[in-house]
C-alpha cells in the first residue's frame, strides 16, 4: 500500500502549488511564446531526443510551458510521439499523435490524441519522457499538480531513461515539499538554462555525451 504524504507536507505543497500558480498567471502571451520556443529549440538540440525513437511528451494547457510545437517537431522528425490519456482511476494511458487534427478534447480541460491506446505500460518503452512539473528540487524531486498521475508513469520508466521535466526558469529551488511516493526526474529544461541534469541521471549524462 502506497505511503500517504503527511498533513504537513500536504499544506506545503498545497502553499507552493498556490504560489508558483500565481506566479506563471502573470506570464504575458509574447512570453509565454518565446519561453515555448526556447525549450523547444533546447530538447530538439539534446543527443538524447535526437537519438529516440519513441518520445513520451504532454501536450500542454494553459499556464504550463507549452510543448505543442515540440510536439509537432518531433513528430515531423519521424519520432514516434506518445501522449498521455488520463485515466478515469488517474492513471495514464498512451497513444500516438499524428498531427494536430488528432488531438480532442479530454477530462479536466485536456486535449489528449484521438488514437488507439496503447496501455499504461507505453511510457516503459520510451527513449526520453517530458513531464510536466510545477516546481523541481536540485535533488530532482517534482512538484506535480497533486493527482500522483506522473508518479506512477514515472515508476515504469527504466533508470537509464531521461526523465525531463519543462520549468520556467525560478521553479528549479532548492528543496520541494516531497512524500514517500514521489519520484526524482533526471532533468530539467528551462528557456534560460537549457538543459540541467540533476544527480540521478548527472554521471550517465556527463559520460555519455561530454566526454
Amino acid at each position: 500500500m502506497t505511503e500517504r504524504p503527511s498533513p504537513g507536507v500536504q499544506a506545503e505543497k498545497a502553499a507552493l502549488r498556490k504560489r508558483l500558480l500565481a506566479n506563471r498567471s502573470t506570464i504575458t502571451t509574447d512570453l509565454h511564446n518565446g519561453y515555448s520556443r526556447l525549450l523547444r529549440d533546447h530538447l530538439l538540440e539534446l543527443p538524447q531526443v535526437g537519438a529516440a525513437g519513441t518520445v513520451a511528451v504532454y501536450y500542454s494547457v494553459g499556464s504550463e510551458p507549452s510543448t505543442r510545437s515540440l510536439v509537432y517537431a518531433l513528430w515531423k522528425q519521424g519520432h514516434y510521439v506518445v501522449l498521455p490519456v488520463l485515466l478515469s482511476d488517474g492513471d495514464l494511458d498512451w497513444a500516438s499523435y499524428e498531427g494536430p487534427d488528432s488531438m480532442v478534447p479530454g477530462p479536466r480541460g485536456l486535449l489528449e490524441p484521438s488514437e488507439p491506446r496503447r496501455g499504461v505500460e507505453t511510457v516503459s518503452r520510451a527513449d526520453v519522457v517530458i513531464v510536466p512539473a510545477l516546481a523541481v528540487s536540485r535533488a530532482g524531486m517534482r512538484l506535480g499538480r497533486g493527482g500522483g498521475s506522473y508518479d506512477r508513469a514515472l515508476a515504469r520508466v527504466g533508470e537509464r531513461v531521461p526523465t525531463i521535466a519543462l520549468l520556467y526558469d525560478d521553479e528549479l529551488l532548492p528543496s520541494v515539499p516531497a512524500a514517500p511516493h514521489d519520484l526524482p526526474v533526471r532533468a530539467v529544461a528551462t528557456p534560460g538554462r537549457g538543459i540541467t541534469w540533476l544527480p540521478a541521471l548527472l554521471s550517465l549524462a556527463v559520460g555519455r555525451y561530454e566526454c
